[in-house]
């Protein structure tokens, strides 16, 4: 599978390395769903930079409507002028913005910004805080960014939900849901802890590429017969 940005959060080259064998699945359908896809890519964060996670929580804030390589882009050109937060609180708003423009909703995004940096000084000592609740209290960040932010800077086993994931949990179904919290809920209580980890970029890429709003690639889905979509077309 080729290598992509996620949520604007570009990967690093990747090299050569030993894979560990995946393990079966459990008697469960959602453990069998979760250990086919783990299967099929068995180091899902292989290549993301996990070093530096002001950089990860502002590249996700920045990634809202907007496309995975327009924001990878952006946040080069941004992190080209500043390194932390009180580097971003000097910068200011108004050069933030124009830096950010391509992205959309620049000046709120900017304004965001320059408010959790200033949070993360006061209140954290200039680091991002080591899990996602904690990060749900700054500015401009929601459950969904807190959980990709924790998931990748810090490995915390959380389960953002993104619209990629939304479709899957209710289609397959994994955990139905009418809203996004309802599904990070259920999906929280459903996988296992063995398949946290991963289980987010899966369950997007999934999303993404097979199981599509529009037509979904059936007969290419692995674990369509695991499947109980009404729609499915094998």
């Amino acid at each position: 599978m080729a290598r992509d940005t996620l949520h604007g959060i570009k990967p690093a080259p990747r090299r050569a390395k030993s894979r560990p064998a995946p393990q079966s699945g459990d008697s469960g359908r959602v453990e069998a769903v979760m250990a086919r896809l783990a299967e099929a890519d068995p180091d899902p964060k292989v290549g993301f930079d996990d070093t530096d996670p002001f950089r990860l929580l502002v590249t996700v804030l920045l990634s809202a409507q907007s496309t995975g390589p327009t924001v990878a882009r952006i946040a080069d050109a941004l992190f080209a002028r500043v390194k932390d937060p009180a580097g971003m609180q000097a910068l200011g708003e108004a050069e933030i913005t124009e830096i950010i423009r391509p992205v959309g909703l620049g000046p709120s995004k900017a304004r965001n910004i320059v408010k959790l940096s200033a949070v993360l000084i006061e209140t954290h000592g200039g680091a991002v805080p080591r899990n996602s609740v904690e990060m749900r209290r700054l500015p401009g960040i929601g459950r969904k960014s807190a959980e990709v932010t924790a998931n990748f800077a810090f490995h915390e086993p959380v389960i953002a939900v993104d619209t990629h994931v939304f479709r899957v949990s209710n289609r397959i179904p994994l955990a139905p849901g009418a809203t996004v919290d309802a599904v990070a809920d259920g999906l929280a209580e459903a996988v296992h802890e063995r398949f946290k980890d991963g289980a987010h970029i899966w369950l997007f890429r999934h999303g993404r590429d097979i199981c599509t709003a529009r037509k979904p690639a059936c007969t290419r889905c692995p674990v369509s017969d695991l499947c109980t979509w009404p729609g499915k077309e094998i």
